[in-house]
């Protein structure tokens, strides 16, 4: 059997309904997360797993009838550091995996997640 990487593919869908009449695409997998968005003008933002730093899920009233949810990736990816996966289906999956992903791609990379949290102005250590 071949070494198979688990990935996912959403759509960002419109809330009424659910419904996937947007064009926005998402493309999860073990070592990158990539948004793809637009029909005649199309952007692609990757994002390296290893980056990501913290994810959250949101659910408003209106998602939760129509059985989705929005998972916000923080990141230390410059160009986005905020990659938000709007109103998607299997969103707790989706963000299980992605910090499992994350964890995993920052202990085969050997680097780690620090937090800045500076020194006041004139200090010196």
């Amino acid at each position: 059997m071949e070494n198979e990487k688990r990935q996912y593919e959403e759509k960002k869908r419109v809330l009424f309904f659910g419904l996937p009449w947007t064009f926005t695409k998402y493309f999860i997998g073990e070592e990158l997360l990539t948004v793809k968005k637009g029909l005649l003008k199309t952007i692609e933002d990757d994002c390296y797993m290893y980056k990501v730093q913290d994810v959250k899920m949101t659910t408003t009233l209106l998602e939760r009838i129509f059985k989705l949810s929005t998972v916000i990736c923080y990141t230390g990816d410059t160009t986005d550091p905020q990659i938000s996966l709007t109103h998607i289906k299997n969103a707790r999956e989706i963000k299980g995996f992605i910090l499992e992903a994350s964890e995993e791609a920052r202990r085969r990379r050997r680097t780690m997640n620090t937090l800045d949290i500076g020194t006041a102005e004139g200090e010196e250590l």
